[in-house]
């Protein structure tokens, strides 16, 4: 029995092994400014269903390296990585539709991948998050929860989130804050 469950481990290790070499190859060929090389490695692990494959992936289409700039595409390899539980693709997709820069402004999922990565306790993702509630973008104007997850995300050293807490304390009340304190003190990442 226990060599079986030898023979499945190396296995294992043996069969992953190369698709991380290719994604290792590929980051080496982008540090290098050679993309051709890094969608080579990267677009079969991407279609394999690697979410890290495709949320880099979809970072090429974003800033167009190595393939024509196409936002409908980024959205597209983000959303894989996304649907898989990326909080990195989360965020860039949830920022995609927050800004609506590229692609049609949309709160709701924008809300909805932003809020997916920052429960999995994603800096940029909270303060993204707190934003949206300090301003009132898609959803109810909120500055206990705005300052609650621009608190979670200046606990990991987000000095931009720090620096929104300072000027949201400013136009709180003593008991908002307390409640925004608690909610930071109380929150869990989840799937963690």
């Amino acid at each position: 029995m226990s060599t079986r469950i030898l023979l499945t481990l190396v296995l294992a290790v043996v069969c992953v092994a190369p698709v991380w070499a290719g994604f290792e190859e590929g980051i080496a060929a982008y540090e290098r400014g050679d993309y051709a090389t890094t969608l080579k490695e990267w677009r079969p692990l991407a279609e394999q269903g690697d979410p890290t494959a495709q949320h880099h992936l979809g970072w090429l289409y974003a800033i167009g390296h190595g393939v024509p700039q196409d936002y409908q595409e980024a959205v597209r390899w983000f959303r894989k990585a996304a649907e898989q539980g990326d909080s990195d693709a989360q965020t860039n997709l949830g920022s995609l539709y927050l800004l609506g820069d590229r692609l049609p402004q949309d709160y709701t999922e924008a809300q909805k991948w932003l809020r997916a990565a920052a429960d999995q306790g994603h800096p940029l993702a909270q303060t993204k998050l707190g934003i949206m509630y300090e301003d009132g973008e898609g959803v109810h104007q909120d500055r206990v929860r705005a300052h609650m997850w621009f608190s979670l995300a200046a606990a990991q050293g987000s000095e931009l989130a720090g620096a929104f807490v300072t000027e949201l304390t400013k136009e709180m009340t003593p008991a908002q804050i307390a409640e925004a304190q608690r909610l930071a003190q109380e929150w869990k990442p989840k799937g963690k």
